[in-house]
């Protein structure tokens, strides 16, 4: 049960957050953070795939609603939900892999939650800024505004899981 609240109010902060801040920063149309996607990458090592999928689901439909996408972000989150296991099982040990843990940089190391954000977010973005664009004719432009998304995002995730409480 504590759970559940601690996972629905990191949920309800991060899309607060979103709507409220993060959707209002854009350096020079290339830079858009996305820190809604910590909700996908904090949840337990051990929640049932599609659990994962559905919570995914949600993540992007709220932020759709909100920001009316119509369901480019429902879309990127259910494809980071769908890898984030792919990607845990790549980079988690067994001992790391117990019950209920949520990955963070202070359980298993800055380096591998790094390289585990960044390969979520990356896929996130990229889902979310080429179906947004819906075309390769600005390629080079819009990978640019991923890779610089990207960068933003997990700078601020990263930040975000310094000062988050662990357990």
């Amino acid at each position: 049960m504590n759970s559940i609240l601690r996972y629905t109010g990191a949920f309800v902060l991060l899309v607060v957050l979103q709507l409220l801040i993060f959707n209002n920063i854009e350096f020079s149309g290339y830079v858009n953070p996305y820190v809604y996607v910590m909700f996908i990458l904090i949840l337990p090592v051990s929640i049932p795939s599609w659990i994962l999928l559905l919570l995914g689901f949600l993540t992007g439909f709220v932020i759709d609603i909100f920001t009316g996408t119509m369901g480019v972000h429902t879309f990127a989150t259910v494809l980071a939900g769908f890898v984030r296991p792919w990607v845990l099982s790549l980079n988690v040990t067994a001992e790391a892999a117990e019950g209920d843990m949520s990955p963070s940089s202070s359980r298993s190391g800055l380096r591998w939650f790094f390289i585990y954000t960044v390969t979520v977010v990356l896929v996130h973005h990229l889902a979310l800024f080429f179906v947004e664009l819906f075309s390769l004719k600005h390629f080079f432009h819009t990978l640019l505004r991923v890779l610089l998304s990207t960068a933003v995002t997990t700078f601020f995730i990263l930040l975000f899981d310094f000062i988050r409480p662990h357990r």
